[in-house]
């Protein structure tokens, strides 16, 4: 990973990492199925859509609701895709566990995807590394979970 990434304050370890493996996974499937209904996408619509995100969770850990939207409208899509799965996310894990999901857990996770998108880009204009990451490991998943189902 570069070492002067953005949001240093942010830690995030291996037992973070692990408690929210399963928000982790979620909505690194929804930002490949974001991905796939936009051919569009490059990795700098999705750093861009993770910034905005990541500046909204901020501001909701200081009391505040202020959402921030990216100008980009692709980098729109994306965070207002990512945003409709954290939602369903957070309902479904309050259900099923009665407890309210942390705001600092999301933040967490959307900034270890800030990371890995940094860590794959190209450095490309137009480069689509991550995404493809993104897409190839969304598949991998998609196996592993129907192999499990039989």
């Amino acid at each position: 990973m570069p070492t002067d990434y953005p949001n240093k304050d942010i830690r995030i370890s291996d037992e973070f990492l692990a408690r929210n493996e399963g928000l982790l996974i979620f909505l690194s499937v929804a930002l490949a199925g974001a991905c796939q209904n936009r051919p569009e996408l490059i990795d700098l619509d999705i750093r861009e859509a993770l910034e905005a995100l990541i500046r909204t969770y901020r501001t909701l850990a200081t009391g505040l609701v202020y959402e921030t939207k990216p100008n980009n409208p692709l980098a729109a899509f994306v965070s207002e895709k990512l945003q409709e799965s954290v939602a369903r996310f957070r309902k479904a894990m309050e259900e099923k566990t009665g407890m309210p999901m942390r705001d600092a857990d999301i933040l967490g996770v959307l900034a270890f995807l800030q990371r890995m998108e940094l860590h794959q880009n190209n450095g490309r204009r137009k480069g689509r590394a991550f995404i493809h990451s993104l897409l190839s490991n969304s598949k991998a998943t998609e196996q592993n979970e129907t192999t499990l189902q039989l």
